[in-house]
């Protein structure tokens, strides 16, 4: 396990928007584990309109190609809807995380997760088994991924400490924490 610190070669830009940038280079399991249930209608709803719009068609405009030529035409569009809608999914959960769209529970839910780690001593963005330079390579390869996602969908696997924030403030909160609740068992007993 690489225990090394990290540079930062290329420092990460900030996109301005008018919400708080929770992370640049969201992790995988964060940005379907932050999904809201809406993502999950909205890439339902897209993975069904292939399949859907393709009987719709065949309804009304019949191909007369036969059962087995539909049936193959069906499954196809059937696992594009299904790899667009889980990519529009995707994408709606990560621009929050961007602040390219209204955040307050990603904002609140993200702050929780940090200071918990804090509190149990863990690394805030999880422990990498690759090298601080692959971790560097991987955070400049996948930052932002999502605004791509049109051209190629690419994903961030790699646990690293690059990601646009400034961490001082999960800290922070941390101490108040532990401080109100060092206050509050003082008074208690």
């Amino acid at each position: 396990m690489a225990t090394s610190t990290q540079p930062t070669y290329i420092p990460s830009k900030v996109a301005k928007s008018d919400y708080p940038l929770i992370d640049n280079d969201p992790h995988f399991r964060r940005v379907v584990g932050y999904a809201r249930p809406s993502d999950y209608i909205y890439g339902t709803v897209a993975a069904a309109g292939g399949p859907g719009l393709l009987l719709a068609m065949e309804k009304f405009a019949p191909s007369q190609v036969g059962r087995g030529g539909f049936v193959r035409a069906l499954r196809l569009s059937g696992a594009i809807g299904l790899i667009g809608g889980f990519l529009y999914f995707y994408q709606r959960s990560s621009l929050r995380f961007y602040g390219m769209s209204e955040n307050a529970r990603e904002v609140e839910m993200d702050m929780r997760e940090m200071v918990d780690k804090v509190k149990t001593g863990e690394p805030l963005y999880g422990a990498s088994t690759v090298t601080p330079h692959m971790q560097g390579v991987a955070a400049r390869q996948s930052r932002y991924s999502a605004l791509f996602f049109a051209v190629i969908p690419w994903f961030n696997f790699v646990n690293h400490n690059q990601h646009g924030v400034d961490t001082a403030k999960y800290y922070i909160r941390a101490e108040q924490e532990l401080e109100a609740e060092r206050l509050s068992k003082g008074t208690s007993s």
